[in-house]
Order: C-alpha cells, then structure tokens, then sequence
C-alpha cells in the first residue's frame, strides 16, 4: 500500500496521496487579503497548484469543506468559487462558518480529488 505524503511538517502534510485519492490539508491563504473574496481566489489557486503537483486538477474534485469566520462573506466566497469551479464536474460541498487558526484568516478550505 503506497502513501505518499507531499509538504510535510512536524504537525501535517499538505497533501497526502493513497491509490486514487488526493487528500488536501485546510488551505488559507498564505498572504491572506483583507476580504473573503480575494482570499478565496488565492486560496483556490493554491489548491489548483496541489492538484496538479499530484497528478490531478479541480476537474475530479470529490468533495470541498469551506470554513468561513462569519457567514456574511458567503457571498463573497461564491463569488470566487463561481468563477473557479468546473461547473460541469462540481464537488459534494459544505459551507460552515468556524473560529480559524488565526485572526487574518477569514476562509479556509479543504479538498478531495480523484486522480
């Protein structure tokens, strides 16, 4: 049985890749932007940019969790994930609002793709 763990720290992996199936950690945005929106984008970016490290893209996503500090950027966050997501190969998703991590994140999110 083959794991392969990518981006790899003392707490987590970024990424973690068994058989078919691409794992992603929670991703926020690295330089967080002041608003839900451009801190969606930015983090959606990255996650294309995991997909493709494993071989994969948004195309097989299977899943998405979306973590919002206040539900009033719930809006602002479909509005990038609109404009990102392959709307003929959309994932299972929710959207739940959560204390994060730190206090200049305002969206997390967090992925299942096949590959």
């Amino acid at each position: 049985m083959s794991i392969q763990r990518f981006h790899t720290g003392p707490r987590m992996s970024q990424m973690v890749v068994h058989k078919d199936t691409v794992y992603l950690a929670g991703q926020v945005a690295a330089e967080p932007a002041p608003d839900v929106e451009r801190q969606t984008a930015q983090i959606l970016a990255q996650i294309d940019a995991l997909l493709a490290e494993a071989g994969t893209d948004k195309s097989k996503l299977l899943s998405a969790t979306i973590y919002l500090v206040d539900m009033a950027g719930f809006g602002a966050m479909n509005k990038a994930w609109e404009a990102w997501v392959d709307t003929s190969n959309p994932p299972a998703r929710a959207t739940v609002e959560a204390k994060l991590a730190a206090p200049e994140y305002l969206v997390e999110i967090q992925v299942t793709a096949a590959k």
